[in-house]
């Protein structure tokens, strides 16, 4: 089945031209079917970048998903064309009114800086406090993920001796646990962070599980136990080469980065790296749609 996306949205033709099943909104009219309402609040600033990662990840299964896209009113993004957003991108005043099967929120790169002194904080805990009302399963990302469990938990962040940067092994703690079916025991997949959240502070919060760790990277993710909100501490949705691009940025502007761990061939960086984490980050995202939005949410979702 196919996602149902804007056929002018710069994701649909990339995703086409991979032979991913894309539907144009004039063709979805036509089907006597309530696919699943997914909002994205995309904090990250290559917007476009992102939408196609995100949407590749959610478009092979066997649900039509119709998707809207959100941004911030408080902050508006400098590395998008204004004409991209304003196509695209609902405000928080145009959506708040509606109700969503699920929601991801992205992460982004203010993670060094105190919650409360991120440009638009104040909305995006108005964002959270809605989505736990108004959607049905939130799956939160990196930054996103650590903001949530802040906001939501009072769980802190705390800044690392060095980035997190790399292509990490992961394990299972719950195997039955229905977002981990088809998965092996150990997995790999992608952090690029300067901060994490703490095993023990998680382990003390009883509405909360965790459900994988990396005996190098920490936790990576955790759950509240309703299954409405799961917390991702990676970037499973990275493409192949978007490590390297954050390497050589920081390389670039003079920065002492170290070379992501376990991604280049032999950790050389004149090599093309190898792709490792793709089947479990579609696995990750096709387990969420289907165990926690799909099986779970009501039909009609005005008695959400």
């Amino acid at each position: 089945m196919p996602i149902k996306i804007p056929s002018e949205l710069p994701a649909h033709r990339i995703l086409e031209s991979e032979n991913i099943f894309v539907m144009a909104d004039n063709v979805a009219l036509h089907q006597d079917i309530r696919p699943l309402k997914l909002i994205i609040l995309n904090l990250m600033p290559t917007k476009i970048i992102t939408e196609t990662q995100l949407l590749r990840c959610l478009s092979n299964t066997p649900l039509q998903i119709e998707v809207d896209l959100l941004q911030t009113a408080s902050y508006r993004p400098r590395h998008t064309s204004f004409d991209h957003m304003e196509s695209f991108y609902k405000t928080f005043d145009c959506a708040k009114h509606e109700k969503y099967d699920g929601m991801i929120i992205t992460g982004a790169p203010v993670e060094q800086m105190p919650f409360e002194e991120v440009a638009y904080w104040s909305e995006l805990c108005e964002i959270m406090d809605w989505s736990r009302t108004n959607v049905f399963s939130t799956f939160h990302i990196c930054w996103g993920a650590q903001a949530a469990l802040y906001h939501h938990y009072k769980i802190n962040k705390y800044p690392l001796p060095e980035k997190k940067f790399g292509i990490f092994m992961h394990k299972v703690l719950s195997p039955r646990t229905p977002l981990f079916r088809g998965f092996d025991d150990i997995f790999p997949a992608p952090h690029s962070r300067h901060t994490e959240v703490r095993e023990r502070d998680i382990a003390s919060c009883p509405e909360l599980e965790i459900l994988s760790t990396s005996e190098e990277a920490g936790v990576y993710i955790c759950a509240s136990r309703n299954g409405r909100q799961i917390f991702v501490t990676g970037h499973s949705e990275y493409d192949s080469d978007t490590l390297a691009k954050e390497y050589f940025r920081d390389i670039e502007k003079g920065l002492d980065i170290k070379v992501p761990v376990g991604y280049f061939p032999e950790n050389d960086p004149t090599k093309k790296p190898v792709v490792t984490w793709r089947s479990h980050a579609q696995l990750l995202f096709t387990n969420w749609l289907n165990y926690y939005v799909y099986q779970n949410t009501p039909y009609d979702l005005n008695i959400l």
